[in-house]
């Protein structure tokens, strides 16, 4: 039996947090080169959408920046560690263009992009036991994506970890290569953040929409849960 389970020391920093989780099963998640289009107008779409929170010329002084900086700097984090949301809103304030990497991950770019949250997936069959959201004991092995070594977590910082480790640091910064997404990914959790009241209406939305791309281009079912300090695990993966 998997579940998300947020501990009280996460509240404790952000009682207002809302974490929204959809789960979905029996997914075939290979590229097929023939719906790049798809996916390319759908990254293109919500890089549209996202520069309705890039108005302040000065990247740093945008509402979704400034919020999720302050958030960061309430716990422990690797130096230069930013929120996801920032990493790619950044991007789209340089001009770049997104280009598909796979169905799973395109899918949750772009709607992190259209509602300004950050968004990220998990493959459930990598998971060692529950993933928490909670405070590192600090020494919890890490291997980010194209790293060789490990990186473990710092005493203190917010972490996505199950028994074998860190699965995400700094919160929503950088996801380990044990539980990405990868085209063989056949279960997944994908979870969008919210921090304060006005984030958690966006994610409510997001998540939703989130929901209605995967059931629609992979043909499951899916399952949401909200969950906050009242509400703290999700039911079985």
């Amino acid at each position: 039996m998997t579940k998300v389970v947020i501990d009280k020391e996460f509240f404790e920093l952000f009682p207002e947090a809302q974490i929204s989780t959809l789960t979905i099963h029996g997914i075939d998640n290979h590229v097929d080169e023939k719906d790049d289009p798809y996916f390319a107008k759908l990254l293109h779409e919500g890089s549209e959408e996202s520069k309705k929170f890039i108005t302040n010329d000065v990247f740093r002084e945008n509402d979704v920046i400034d919020q999720w900086r302050q958030a960061f700097r309430q716990f422990k984090t690797k130096k230069g560690a930013r929120c996801s949301i920032e990493a790619l809103l950044k991007r789209v304030s340089q001009g770049h263009e997104f280009s598909p990497i796979n169905p799973l991950v395109d899918i949750y770019n772009s709607v992190s992009l259209k509602y300004g949250v950050p968004c990220g997936g998990e493959n459930i069959n990598a998971f060692d036991g529950d993933m928490h959201l909670g405070e590192a004991k600090g020494g919890e092995g890490f291997k980010p994506l194209g790293a060789t070594e490990d990186s473990p977590a710092l005493p203190g910082e917010i972490i996505y970890y199950d028994n074998s480790g860190a699965i995400c640091r700094c919160l929503n910064w950088r996801e380990a290569q044990r539980t990405m997404l990868t085209e063989d990914t056949t279960d997944s959790v994908l979870v969008v953040e919210a921090i304060n009241e006005e984030q958690a209406k966006r994610a409510s939305e997001a998540i939703e929409e989130l929901k209605e791309l995967t059931e629609k281009y992979f043909k499951v079912d899916g399952k949401i849960e909200h969950l906050t300090k009242d509400h703290p695990e999700t039911e079985q993966l």
